[in-house]
């Protein structure tokens, strides 16, 4: 009997400082956190990376949080792989993650496609905008 046993990829992560598994999400996270970086001015010391989430008792993780200069989350991100489509579902879930957040903006994005929103808690809905601001601008 012969078995497959395909050698893990890995990629290094600047956020978590460590080398993680290749998986089409995690690429899609990595290129993103670098965009953030790289293009957008956001630092690297405000970005967290799977963050822990309480929500009604069930532990979540959050792909990418951004703090602001005051250490409150501002902006939230959730990855998927590319063949994933982003959908009500997926704007869903990140909402439910916002009860704990509180961000003021979030991102969608499967590398494809991508949708930057801006969050009013009053009204509880939310605004797309056409371009991901400028960490400066948030």
């Amino acid at each position: 009997m012969s078995r497959n046993n395909k050698q893990k990829q890995y990629i290094f992560d600047i956020i978590r400082k460590k080398n993680v598994v290749v998986t089409p999400e995690e690429l899609v996270r990595q290129d993103f956190i670098h965009y953030l970086i790289d293009e957008l001015a956001y630092p690297k010391s405000k970005i967290a990376v799977e963050l822990g989430l309480k929500i009604n008792d069930l532990s979540k993780r959050s792909d990418i949080v951004v703090f602001g200069s005051d250490f409150n989350p501002i902006l939230a991100v959730e990855c998927k792989a590319p063949n994933v489509k982003i959908d009500q579902k997926v704007f869903d879930q990140l909402a439910r993650y916002n009860l704990t957040l509180g961000v003021d903006y979030f991102i969608l994005t499967n590398g494809k496609t991508t949708y930057c929103c801006k969050v009013n808690a009053k009204q509880k809905s939310y605004l797309h905008l056409d371009k991901i601001p400028f960490y400066i601008d948030l």
